[in-house]
């Protein structure tokens, strides 16, 4: 077990030892080495102005993150590099492409939240396939950064100029070095930093990870910090003992079994990382996917992470349980497999036993005959949290719902199924007669909770009409009864 950090922070070997095991990326940016280009605005992982770009190998490539440094705490860095905007000059001053776009197009005014901006389109420059961007993909790279000084139009022209061709720079011009030097960092020790501010431990597999919850029962599992983070920065909470999951090769897997029929997520595995795997499986789940935070928070957020706090309001549960997913926690004394559903006992408590933890969650393969949706109801199209998110899965046969499951999240005091809903649709014709019994036995289901983002009237009221946006985008009419990505960038609608 090591009890250094060790980092690079641009180009240069960092190595810490004496810091907490909260302490910020910010914090320590700002702070301590005196790099004050990343700002703090929200200092809860909002508005992207500390936006820094994580660096990983897997021990072939490289590949960028932008994070939000702010909720980002400093001990996750271990074996990474940590690029900032004072990186991104050359050595003679001479302006990054990025930068250069921005002054070239008037994207920056008072200047705060330009260092962010530039950082998002930095780490979009060394992730993109170099074809020119669509709006709809650069709103979805600029969506975490907020500005309230250019109208960003300015800021979009700059992307879609810097994003239309590859970019040569001197990060591009070392990967060879950077991918040899991070491939070196990555010891067979794991970090345990100890100190008198806490502890961090980072262990590498599922076995060092069971043994340090049972040497330290009380210590907080993180996964990518962006609950916890606000935890520490906003109610300013003390996290004394933290392991840290994003290191745990079991974790971290995604398997698709073909032969048993499904997909199989384990819970550090980043949304980003997810993306791709559920979205070619279920595409429906795309756009809900693309509205889950922003890009910061799914680089950093984990399935896991999300199922496991245990939120009413959380994005993922409601799709996960519509679709009969299965949960996987393991222990010193095996593996338990539970349904997701009944992971959730009531608010702020879960079925998980001392010693337990979220290993990995199995999904069931869409069927033939299976309709599938989700939606999410939030203020802001982007960038939001749900006031309500429902997801409906139903197996129809010659006409016939043969079987059911609706879910909702924000309805209650945990993600619920909607039992009489389901029944009043089961062994029905799939007609609009159907779905009107439907829409009103979902008032038998929930007590909807009254809050800040949504009133219980207005949520019940919305739940009822997407059951009825379901039926009619999967009725043979196929009536059209939303915006598409597209439409909202181009309309400028956040609704």
């Amino acid at each position: 077990m090591r009890s250094t950090i060790r980092f690079l922070l641009g180009h240069e070997l960092e190595e810490v030892s004496n810091c907490g095991p909260t302490d910020t990326v910010l914090d320590y940016l700002r702070n301590i080495k005196g790099m004050t280009g990343s700002k703090e605005g929200c200092a809860e992982g909002d508005c992207g102005a500390c936006t820094v770009v994580v660096v990983e190998s897997d021990g072939q490539s490289l590949s960028y993150k932008a994070l939000n440094s702010c909720i980002l705490f400093l001990p996750a860095l271990d074996g990474k590099q940590l690029i900032t905007v004072e990186h991104l000059a050359s050595d003679d001053g001479g302006l990054h492409p990025v930068q250069q776009a921005m002054v070239e197009e008037h994207g920056s005014q008072c200047g705060f939240c330009t260092p962010g901006f530039v950082m998002s389109l930095f780490a979009a420059c060394h992730q993109q396939t170099h074809k020119p961007p669509d709006r709809q993909e650069i709103d979805q790279v600029l969506a975490g950064n907020l500005c309230r000084c250019t109208g960003y139009a300015p800021i979009i022209k700059a992307a879609g100029r810097i994003l239309a061709n590859p970019i040569d720079d001197r990060f591009t011009e070392q990967q060879s070095a950077n991918l040899e030097t991070l491939n070196a960092l990555q010891s067979e020790d794991f970090l345990g930093l100890q100190n008198d501010h806490g502890q961090f431990f980072a262990p590498r597999s599922l076995p060092q990870m069971l043994e340090l919850m049972g040497q330290y029962p009380g210590a907080t599992l993180l996964g990518g910090a962006t609950d916890a983070g606000l935890w520490v920065t906003k109610q300013l909470k003390s996290l004394p003992t933290i392991i840290h999951t994003g290191r745990v090769m079991e974790l971290r897997q995604v398997t698709r079994d073909e032969l048993n029929g499904f997909l199989e997520i384990g819970a550090a595995v980043t949304y980003s990382e997810a993306l791709p795997w559920l979205s070619r499986e279920f595409p429906q789940l795309s756009e809900m996917l693309a509205r889950l935070g922003a890009l910061q928070v799914r680089n950093a957020g984990t399935i896991g992470g999300n199922i496991a706090n245990g939120s009413p309001i959380g994005d993922m549960p409601p799709a996960l349980i519509a679709l009969g997913s299965t949960l996987i926690l393991a222990s010193p004394a095996g593996e338990r497999a539970i349904a997701l559903e009944d992971f959730y006992v009531e608010y702020g408590k879960q079925d998980l036993q001392p010693g337990e933890c979220v290993a990995r969650v199995s999904i069931p393969l869409p069927g033939e005959d299976q309709l599938f949706a989700t939606y999410k109801v939030s203020k802001r199209f982007e960038q939001d949290i749900s006031a309500l998110c429902a997801a409906f899965a139903v197996q129809i046969k010659n006409g016939v719902v043969t079987s059911a499951r609706v879910c909702f999240g924000g309805m209650a005091g945990i993600p619920a199924r909607a039992g009489s809903c389901e029944q009043s649709l089961t062994g029905q014709p799939w007609t609009m007669d159907t779905i009107q019994q439907a829409m009103q036995a979902l008032a038998a289901d929930y007590q909807p909770i009254d809050d800040m983002r949504a009133s219980a009237a207005y949520r019940q009221r919305a739940a009822r009409n997407l059951l009825l946006r379901f039926y009619l985008e999967n009725s043979a009419a196929k009536v059209p009864v939303r915006l598409s990505l597209r439409q909202v960038s181009e309309s400028g609608s956040t609704a």
